[in-house]
């Protein structure tokens, strides 16, 4: 018999052994609390660190990187109009001291001056423990990024409409308070499709949109469109063709997994053999179908041999598109098609050192520091390695060799590392320095001496500085090492 004694933890801790259950309640409100306050304690500093970095020009200012109408990126500031603008470099320090990306430490920031100057009876209350800051960084985040912007005075109703409910309001009440806003300041573009008698003269509704950001962990992800009725009608008995075809050779997948694999068939251009078995099948394939758009997926296996020599492959790997976890049956499936091409590269030792002469990357050194670094490097970045930019730890010195003097910073395994633009871009123009201490192993140091360990299991904050104030030496020239390509004025 299982007595309650029985199901307690022998690792329990003391703060909970002596306390009953109304004793529990009320240690966890005071401790909730608490932790409220400290949210409170960190919006408020952040702020603080944002006043002690304003930024040099218009252009050193922090923002948003995103993509608009089109696929243009374009920049967003990190808050609203009326708030003061922040250098973009003194973002990453705070994040990594809390242990958070350059980026959510931007957004961080963007709440904290977003509620001190726009929200302000919203912030009076997070800092007096009315309401928790997490609520009121949601109204933050949706005032900063409503579209269109909203003015000083906009935001100001948002705030004493919040403000008066004490923070209770939730996402859908948001949402309509805010469209109410725009139209009483009258901040609402006129939308031609409106009109239902010339409404789609003026807009093109038309769109196919793929979110390959959201990969679910079956490995699909969600496809929206809008397109010409004849379009959608062929579309449609396109796929119920496919559909039907694939049941009469035999599969028994549902009706909507068999429409699903009919639409990647289309992709690949399987359904189109009889629009070019007319033409010369030698100018395209030797089918006759046109070459198919090429989609490289970069998986990893962890393999061993057999003894009899086979090659056995483990059941799950990774899959660097996306930063997932694959299955090898899924790989299988994948690589049935007809028109796959499959390419094993050959093991790549991660430990072995490889140099070459001059500054140029050869393939295979990028390769192997790909491999290696996985991510950019810095502190808590995830962005994946094959985006980021190769970095030389100490930078190359194009006159060494003119000069006849060692070269410090050669191109070789051990000198190198994966950046991304931001952070490659903060080590050459910033007091930030890292160094290689193993491979895939790096320390680095910022410019108020904290420093930092990331190598493959992840990031961790090592010993604090020794004393406050900014690192001592001289501040690195901010002289462009090569790296990177010359910044756009």
């Amino acid at each position: 018999m299982t007595t309650t004694s029985d199901l307690r933890s022998p690792t329990s801790s003391p703060l909970v052994e002596d306390l009953d259950a109304s004793g529990i309640l009320t240690s966890i409100r005071s401790r909730k609390t608490a932790e409220d306050q400290a949210a409170a304690d960190v919006l408020a500093l952040a702020a603080g660190w944002a006043d002690l970095h304003p930024p040099e020009s218009l252009h050193s200012a922090a923002s948003f990187t995103t993509t608009g109408g089109l696929g243009r990126e374009h920049e967003e500031p990190i808050a609203g109009p009326g708030c003061p603008l922040v250098a973009e470099f003194c973002i990453a320090e705070l994040g990594t001291v809390l242990g958070i990306t350059t980026t959510a430490a931007k957004k961080l920031i963007g709440h904290a001056l977003e509620l001190r100057h726009r929200l302000p009876r919203l912030w009076s209350q997070v800092q007096t423990g009315a309401v928790p800051a997490w609520r009121a960084r949601a109204v933050a985040e949706t005032t900063i990024h409503c579209s269109p912007s909203l003015t000083l005075e906009a935001a100001g109703w948002i705030d004493a409409q919040v403000a008066a409910v004490a923070g209770k309001i939730g996402p859908a009440q948001l949402d309509r308070l805010v469209a109410e806003t725009l139209k009483r300041f009258d901040l609402t573009r006129p939308d031609p499709a409106a009109d239902p008698e010339d409404g789609w003269q003026h807009v093109d509704p038309r769109h196919a949109t793929i979110d390959t950001d959201d990969v679910h962990y079956a490995g699909t992800l969600h496809v929206e469109a809008d397109i010409d009725l004849a379009d959608g009608l062929d579309l449609d008995r396109a796929l119920a063709h496919g559909a039907a075809v694939q049941k009469a050779l035999g599969s028994d997948l549902s009706l909507d997994a068999r429409r699903a694999k009919a639409l990647g068939d289309l992709a690949r251009t399987q359904t189109a053999l009889d629009l070019f078995t007319q033409g010369s099948a030698s100018a395209n394939g030797a089918h006759g179908l046109p070459a198919a758009r090429e989609v490289v997926l970069h998986a990893h296996f962890d393999a061993h041999l057999t003894a009899d020599g086979q090659t056995v492959f483990g059941p799950t790997g990774r899959l660097e598109n996306g930063q997932r976890l694959a299955l090898l049956d899924q790989l299988r499936s994948w690589c049935t098609d007809t028109r796959t091409k499959i390419t094993i590269k050959p093991v790549i030792d991660l430990t072995q050192h490889l140099t070459a002469p001059g500054y140029a990357i050869p393939d295979r050194i990028r390769e192997h520091v790909l491999l290696r670094d996985t991510t950019c490097v810095f502190p808590w970045c995830t962005r994946p390695a094959r985006g980021c930019d190769i970095d030389h730890i100490t930078a190359y010195d194009h006159q060494a060799d003119t000069e006849h003097t060692p070269q410090p910073g050669p191109t070789d395994t051990r000198n190198l590392a994966a950046l991304c633009r931001f952070h490659h871009r903060l080590k050459t123009h910033t007091a930030w320095r890292y160094e290689m201490t193993a491979p895939g192993t790096f320390v680095w140091t910022s410019p108020h001496s904290h420093r930092f360990r990331r190598d493959r299991t992840g990031s961790s904050a090592l010993d604090p500085p020794d004393a406050p104030g900014p690192a001592t030496g001289p501040r690195p020239s901010s002289t462009n090492d090569g790296d990177e390509p010359p910044e756009r004025p």
